[in-house]
């Protein structure tokens, strides 16, 4: 939320208060993907770059996908109009979301061959690459943890030197992270994505 938000519920939480609970009452027959996806089309429709990457980051999150994003803007192409869709992708193609890179479009989720088990150091913390997503992966004896390397919170890609021991801190908005748990600890509320692992012939494979 902006500081100039802020600024204007403290000063008529009243009024401020009516709008939220009628913003609210206005969806309460919508799903709540539909709902996000509205939320996405009306932040392009006035250019707000910060509430884009936030709506589009909770529509992924309830279940759309990036084909239903993009079929989203398009439909709204009358109101919109084809200037703020290009800023749109401008801003998605900035963001280089695997799952909305062409060739993944519509892909079936599959097992990635990420690396040798005895390259994934015990207890700590190591960082991989694997076919175009960065991982970050928690070892303790049999325990592995795979985290996607993007933050929950505007889907930004946390770079490796982000980590300090166990803490992985975003350093967009300074979201922190502890990767033995993947729970968030400072600033925001939900916790890295974890994927689903398994390992064949000592190799680590993930699944998305």
């Amino acid at each position: 939320m902006s500081d100039a938000l802020n600024y204007l519920i403290q000063a008529r939480p009243e009024a401020m208060g009516s709008y939220f609970h009628f913003l609210k009452k206005a969806g309460d027959h919508l799903d709540t993907r539909t709902r996000d996806l509205i939320s996405v089309i009306t932040k392009v429709a006035v250019q707000t770059e910060g509430g884009f990457k936030q709506y589009l980051t909770r529509a992924l999150r309830n279940g759309a996908s990036p084909n239903e994003v993009i079929d989203a803007l398009l439909m709204a192409f009358p109101v919109l109009g084809l200037a703020k869709i290009v800023w749109a992708a401008e801003i998605l193609l900035e963001m280089d979301i695997p799952e909305f890179r062409p060739e993944n479009l519509g892909a079936s989720a599959t097992w990635h061959d990420i690396t040798a088990l005895d390259a994934v150091a015990d207890g700590e913390v190591s960082f991989f690459a694997a076919e175009g997503r960065h991982l970050f992966v928690f070892r303790q004896g049999p325990l592995i943890k795979v985290y996607d390397s993007r933050c929950p919170h505007q889907v930004t890609d946390i770079p490796h030197l982000a980590l300090e021991g166990h803490k992985l801190t975003c350093p967009k908005h300074h979201w922190a992270f502890d990767v033995e748990s993947g729970e968030c600890t400072e600033v925001g509320n939900r916790p890295l994505r974890q994927f689903e692992h398994k390992l064949v012939d000592d190799r680590l494979f993930a699944y998305w």
